[in-house]
């Protein structure tokens, strides 16, 4: 990267698309949870979106997927970044705002940074691995329960001697101590959110692998059809009054969440993970929860605590720290490696005015 300048986040504002979009849709779709139920909001999401990808890729002319080996991957694309990503989102969403369920979601780039790192050898840096570091600070803030955060820093405080400490419980005790922990912790929102980022996180890296052996913007609609599946039949065997509380307003929400949250944010967002950088790109996700704090202040009244807007600021820094690495880095070793500036007097020579 040039180090002429700090280049800007995106070169056009089609790769800021996915992200604005993410986050807007994420607002939609809260806002018809009461009404609805989490596999049905995730089966019209992907579905109908699906089949507009596919046909959108045989207007644009992209070729169909062929061969066993590009039909294996698009289906392992599907279960993980389809079923697997869309059913906790869903799940996830009913059970948590929409603000800090998209902040929850966009820890991916963290875990994209480290597999890609791993498999492809992209280069993180110094700089990198320190916005790493803060937005796991700033996720953690954001995910982690209130009581928890204020009983560990209570035991440091304690630890260091210092007087300063509040009266928060001991970390024992927040620890379920019965039998169904387990489904208590699948009733967490925030967890259930991480589980989707993880998903997605996965899945973004599948997404190499498919675009090796199949078209990336045919391969993301058939993924979105075929990951619908499951999702559909989950809703059908578990689920009633899917759709019988919706209105008017409830149905354009789910909508602009198909055509626009899902259908053009993710075959712009895989097209361009096919062929850029996966950290970069994925750095570039933590921009979604800043629309989706925005609009869910401005349309739900969703209101965050001190600790999480502080976990906001940390992960808004974790995205320039990525996504600059490379442009920080020519910058630091340039001010290293550039020479001490020469004194005037030595170079203009001595003085001879008094000759």
């Amino acid at each position: 990267m040039p180090a002429a300048g700090p280049p800007a986040l995106a070169k056009t504002p089609l790769l800021l698309a996915p992200f604005f979009l993410w986050g807007t849709a994420m607002v939609a779709m809260k806002g018809t949870t009461d009404h609805t139920t989490p596999l049905f909001l995730a089966t019209v999401r992907l579905l109908p979106a699906g089949l507009l990808v596919l046909l959108a890729a045989i207007w644009l002319g992209r070729p169909h997927p062929q061969g066993w080996r590009a039909w294996a991957w698009i289906g392992l694309f599907a279960v993980v970044d389809g079923t697997l990503f869309q059913g906790f989102l869903a799940e996830g969403l009913a059970r948590t705002g929409a603000g800090i369920g998209s902040v929850m979601i966009d820890s991916q780039p963290l875990i994209v940074a480290l597999l890609a790192f791993w498999l492809f050898g992209e280069r993180i840096g110094l700089w990198g691995w320190l916005g790493l570091a803060i937005g796991i600070l700033g996720i953690s803030l954001l995910g982690l329960p209130e009581a928890w955060l204020l009983a560990v820093s209570d035991r440091l405080l304690q630890w260091l001697h210092l007087p300063l400490h509040s009266a928060a419980p001991a970390i024992a005790d927040l620890w379920p101590t019965d039998q169904n922990w387990l489904r208590a912790l699948f009733n967490n929102g925030r967890w259930l959110m991480l589980l989707a980022a993880a998903s997605m996180a996965v899945g973004t890296i599948l997404s190499r692998y498919v675009s090796r052996w199949a078209d990336p913007i045919a391969a993301t609609g058939w993924h979105m059809v075929v990951g619908s599946i499951p999702l559909a039949f989950g809703s059908w065997s578990l689920e009633s009054q899917q759709w019988q509380q919706l209105g008017l307003n409830d149905w354009l929400a789910l909508s602009y969440a198909t055509v626009f949250g899902s259908a053009i944010a993710y075959g712009l967002f895989f097209y361009f993970a096919a062929s850029g950088s996966l950290t970069s790109l994925s750095a570039l996700t933590f921009l979604t929860p800043v629309f989706a704090l925005l609009f869910g202040n401005l349309f739900l009244g969703e209101q965050l605590g001190m600790i999480q807007w502080v976990g906001v600021i940390l992960s808004l820094i974790s995205i320039l720290l990525i996504s600059q690495r490379d442009w920080l880095t020519a910058q630091w070793l340039k001010t290293r490696l550039q020479p001490p500036a020469a004194d005037p007097a030595l170079v203009e020579g001595p003085d001879r005015s008094s000759q």
